[in-house]
C-alpha cells in the first residue's frame, strides 16, 4: 500500500460526488468537500483538481451493487464514469462495492448532533471515507495488517473488489457480508 501519491475514492451521486483521500502512507481516509455535479466537463475538471492538490495515484469508484451483489443500470452508469476517469486522467481506477456505505453514512453521522440538513451534506463524503478505508484495508500486505502470510488464506488476498465474489457468513437466516471469507450462499 505504502507508494508514492494518495488513492482517492468516489462516491457518485446524480448530483453530487463524495470525495475522500488517502494519508500519504494510505492508512487513514479524510473526507474531503462535496463536489455539486453540474456537467461532465465541469465534474472532470473539479475532479482534476482535487487529484493535482492531494497528488492522486490511483482511484477507487463506488459500485453500487443490489443486495444480491447484481449488477444493475446504476452499476453500468459507475463502470462508464470510471471508464472516463481513466481515459481523461490516464489512472488506474477501481470499482470497489459501496453497497451500504450510504445506510452506514447515515448511521454514523445520525449519531453526532449535527442537524438533520448538515448530515444530508456530509452523508456523500462520509460514504466516500467508508468506501476508501474498506478498499485500503482489503489491500493492506500482511506485514502492514500484523498478519503472518502463514495465517493468510487464498480467500483473503483476493476477496473484497467488484468483480470477484462478495463474501458472507451465514447468522440464523441472515447473511452478513464478512470481506475474506468463503463466497456468496
Amino acid at each position: 500500500m505504502i507508494g508514492h501519491g494518495r488513492i482517492m475514492a468516489l462516491d457518485v451521486g446524480s448530483k453530487r460526488i463524495g470525495v475522500a483521500v488517502s494519508d500519504p502512507l494510505g492508512i487513514t481516509a479524510q473526507g474531503l468537500a462535496t463536489i455539486e455535479r453540474q456537467n461532465k466537463r465541469r465534474d472532470l475538471e473539479a475532479l482534476g483538481q482535487v487529484l493535482a492538490k492531494y497528488d492522486v495515484r490511483e482511484i477507487v469508484v463506488g459500485l453500487p451493487l443490489r443486495l444480491s451483489g447484481a449488477e444493475g443500470t446504476q452499476s453500468e452508469k459507475m463502470r462508464r464514469f470510471a471508464d472516463d476517469l481513466h481515459a481523461h486522467f490516464g489512472l488506474t481506477v477501481h470499482l470497489w462495492d459501496e453497497r451500504w456505505t450510504s445506510t452506514e453514512a447515515n448511521r454514523l453521522l445520525r449519531e453526532t448532533d449535527l442537524s438533520i440538513k448538515k448530515r444530508g451534506q456530509a452523508v456523500d463524503r462520509m460514504a466516500a471515507i467508508l468506501i476508501l478505508q474498506s478498499w485500503m484495508e482489503a489491500h493492506r500486505s500482511p506485514l502492514e495488517t500484523g498478519l503472518a502470510p502463514s495465517l493468510l488464506t487464498p480467500d483473503m488476498l483476493h476477496a473484497g473488489d467488484a468483480t470477484s465474489p462478495v463474501p458472507t457468513r451465514k447468522q440464523g437466516r441472515a447473511h452478513v457480508k464478512i470481506r475474506g471469507e468463503g463466497e456468496w450462499n
